[in-house]
């Protein structure tokens, strides 16, 4: 389809007439005339406004009236004073008063760099409290940890505390001065390094020790505390008697029988037999008054072991075995036949525990 001519053209609006030149011409006059300031202060101000009034006539649109006499009256404001900023002025001073502002200016300058710096501490010491603790402690444990091996090794190598005594105590049958001798090797040394080892050796040289002990004395001293063994018995071998303990070490050898202990006859036995054991077991299970009271212990074998008393009695003991309930029950049938018949030779017989007899002769 034929679009129409002219369709697609914009339409033209018509323009307002325009007044002539001199018309806009002499309404500029009027307005400059009506408009012109009578005093200096308000001038500025209308000169704006009446610009402003002859561009709008000269386009056509403002229509000014010339009659100044309808215009209201305006106010003119006051002019503003201008006034000028302040000066201060310095004192006048002498060189005198200005050196000692500056010494002022100075220290007050160095009071606020001391209070900054502690206050600077303070955060600092607050903020680094726990690795002060932590530091703290791994030093007093590093310093108690130094005097301990300080004093350790002083305690060791140094000649402060060196042996310089030994005392000897509880000998009786043991020669003193001998075993003093044998232990001279260890003065000298610091008392952690005494060797005791060999102060055990050179004691067990002596057969009349049966036990000791040693005690250090700082700084100085040793003791050693011996105990000796005790004789139990008198065995006889040919013309002489050996006086012996419970182990059967002999302590003494002399020609005359030992006065106080019994004599024990094995049979040939020697004392580190069985035998031997068997009757000092019987001697030991005794009570110190009734063992005084053996004269003689004889036994062939450990199970036949046999006593003599001071009176003439003869016990029959047998085994070793429940010595202890034996010698209750021989106590006991002792004091009922003293109690009886007293002048009647009799015979014990304790070889069982728990039934004793009494043999007439």
């Amino acid at each position: 389809m034929k679009r129409p001519e002219g369709f697609d053209r914009i339409p033209v609006r018509p323009r307002p007439p325009v007044e002539e030149r001199s018309t806009g011409a002499s309404a500029v006059d009027e307005v400059s005339a009506a408009t012109r300031p009578e005093e200096g202060s308000s001038a500025g101000r209308r000169s704006g406004d009446a610009a402003s009034t002859a561009r709008r006539a000269s386009s056509g649109r403002v229509t000014v009236s010339t009659s100044t006499a309808e215009r209201p009256a305006v106010t003119e404001a006051p002019a503003r004073e201008r006034r000028e900023p302040a000066r201060l002025e310095a004192p006048a001073t002498t060189p005198a008063e200005a050196r000692q502002r500056a010494r002022d200016a100075r220290r007050g300058a160095r009071r606020a760099a001391a209070a900054r710096r502690a206050v600077e501490r303070t955060e600092v010491r607050r903020f680094t409290r726990r690795t002060r603790h932590r530091r703290a402690a791994w030093i007093t444990a590093g310093a108690v940890t130094v005097a301990l091996v300080g004093s350790v090794a002083v305690s060791v190598f140094s000649p402060l505390l060196s042996l310089q005594t030994i005392t000897v105590e509880g000998t009786s049958r043991v020669d003193r001065t001998a075993v003093l001798a044998s232990l001279d090797g260890q003065l000298g040394k610091p008392l952690a390094l005494v060797d005791f080892s060999a102060v055990r050796k050179d004691l067990s040289e002596f057969p009349l020790i049966e036990s000791y002990v040693t005690e250090t004395l700082p700084p100085h001293t040793l003791v050693v505390r011996i105990t000796e063994r005790q004789p139990i018995a008198s065995v006889r071998v040919g013309k002489s008697f050996e006086l012996v303990d419970p182990a059967g070490v002999v302590i003494a050898t002399s020609t005359a029988q030992p006065k106080g202990y019994p004599v024990v006859d094995i049979k040939g036995a020697t004392v580190d037999g069985k035998v031997y054991r068997s009757t000092a077991e019987v001697l030991l299970a005794l009570p110190a008054a009734l063992r005084q009271q053996v004269t003689n212990v004889s036994a062939s074998t450990a199970d036949d072991v046999a006593l003599r008393l001071k009176t003439g009695e003869q016990v029959v003991w047998g085994s070793a075995d429940a010595s202890e309930q034996k010698a209750q029950l021989l106590s006991g049938l002792i004091r009922d036949h003293t109690a009886r018949n007293p002048t009647q030779s009799v015979e014990y017989d304790v070889s069982a525990p728990d039934n004793g007899i009494i043999r007439a002769k």
